[in-house]
């Protein structure tokens, strides 16, 4: 996946925010925002495991393409922030 490939599924998603916005403005019906808003959330969660997924294939290995312990090290502890960053809860933050 190239950069330009990411960058255009991230504007979507950024136009996918943009029209949840617009829905809120118009007093649209409660289920109808959630429902973009969680495939809003899919859209983005697929972004993310693609550039981490690009990020794993260019960190996996050394300059000789042999497995390197630090770099996998690193890799693992990335994947374990990726999996495990909170979903902020009603009432909770702004």
């Amino acid at each position: 996946m190239d950069q330009d490939e990411i960058l255009g599924r991230l504007r979507r998603v950024e136009g996918q925010i943009r029209g949840i916005q617009r829905m809120i403005t118009e007093n649209r019906d409660c289920e109808a925002i959630v429902t973009q808003i969680l495939a809003a959330r899919a859209a983005l969660d697929k972004a993310s495991l693609l550039i981490a997924s690009q990020h794993i294939e260019q960190c996996l290995l050394d300059d000789a393409r042999e497995a390197n312990p630090a770099r996998l090290k690193r890799i693992v502890e990335f994947l374990i922030r990726l999996s495990s960053a909170p979903a902020e809860q009603p009432g909770q933050g702004q």
